[in-house]
């Protein structure tokens, strides 16, 4: 009998995707079997500045409040980036593989791909940082800048402000110019790294139903104002978002994994026999969503993830602001 995955573990239920160190020595050990020749130290570095940040204990920061992008969340996708690189090097020709040196510089763009919603100490007007949604990429491409060269990667700042773009919407991907194509597979690795992560979480329904919804009112993705007419609603509740759920997959898959990221999630599968833990995961999600939405049971989702951010009152404190904005959104 399969064991039960725990809900704060990766796919494979090994990896404990809560703990910075856990992951930290995951994907470690992972790149060594590929790289052995190479010191990671930098990686090292950048893992322990991912801690101190998203913790609250880095200087100048507030540490993470969004309780769908937490802690646990960049964690997992760090690790299916790792994974996804070695797959990808472990069976490319030799002009197309990445190497160590891209490696490294994808892993350290991976761990800062969600610093955008972290709220600086001195921010007076931002109540949470999901009021960032809609250009928190550009504010994570800024952190990056600042941050690669402290360990020795000022040369990639070019590339990785770029490529961390694939992780979001802000830029059409189309538009974002690298010179090099194994830059710009980086770049694919890092967003099909980022959605099959979320995607492939064992909470992932109960996530978008109780978690992504309000960070999406307070980041006006939900609703916005319109001038002089009522407000203009794309999700009208957390279930509202769950109904809209299979379509999103779907579209996700066909139009940005296949199309855009060009099929670059079967890079994990050399590392599984072939198999793809991720897009299994994936399946088992729509499947369990697909038999809640005929029968309408919604208390079929009742797992109760653990919630990684700055504050252990972050859910509440989230929804008392959601529905403050709500409210102001009607009046």
């Amino acid at each position: 009998m399969r064991e039960l995955r725990r809900n704060d573990y990766d796919v494979t239920n090994t990896v404990r995707v809560s703990s910075t160190s856990t992951v930290a020595t995951a994907v470690r050990e992972l790149v060594r079997t590929e790289w052995p020749a190479e010191s990671f130290e930098r990686l090292d570095r950048a893992f322990a500045a991912f801690d101190l940040l998203f913790t609250g204990r880095m200087p100048g920061y507030h540490g993470v409040d969004t309780v769908y992008h937490d802690r646990q969340h960049t964690l997992d996708m760090a690790l299916a980036t790792a994974r996804l690189l070695v797959g990808h090097d472990r069976t490319a020709g030799s002009t197309a593989r990445l190497g160590p040196e891209r490696a490294i510089a994808t892993l350290v763009t991976a761990l800062f791909h969600d610093a955008g919603y972290i709220r600086e100490a001195t921010d007076q007007e931002h109540r949470n940082g999901a009021e960032f949604t809609r250009y928190h990429v550009t504010r994570s491409a800024r952190f990056i800048a600042r941050f690669l060269p402290t360990i020795g990667l000022d040369h990639w700042v070019p590339v990785a402000t770029r490529i961390v773009h694939f992780t979001g919407y802000e830029v059409a991907l189309a538009e974002i110019r690298l010179d090099d194509r194994r830059d710009r597979k980086m770049g694919h690795l890092l967003g099909t790294a980022d959605l099959i992560a979320q995607m492939a979480d064992r909470c992932y329904l109960e996530k978008c139903r109780d978690r992504l919804y309000p960070e999406f009112v307070l980041g006006g993705i939900a609703a916005s104002a319109e001038s002089g007419g009522a407000p203009r609603v794309r999700y009208s509740s957390g279930l509202d978002l769950l109904r809209q759920t299979p379509r999103f997959v779907h579209e996700t898959r066909v139009v940005r994994l296949e199309q855009e990221f060009e099929h670059a999630y079967r890079h994990v599968e050399p590392l599984f026999d072939g198999a793809n833990p991720y897009m299994e995961a994936i399946d088992r999600n729509l499947a369990h969503l697909d038999r809640v939405l005929r029968t309408e049971r919604w208390r079929m989702l009742r797992r109760n993830p653990p919630l990684f951010t700055v504050d252990d009152d972050s859910l509440p404190r989230v929804r008392g602001l959601m529905l403050d904005r709500l409210k102001a959104l009607w009046a």
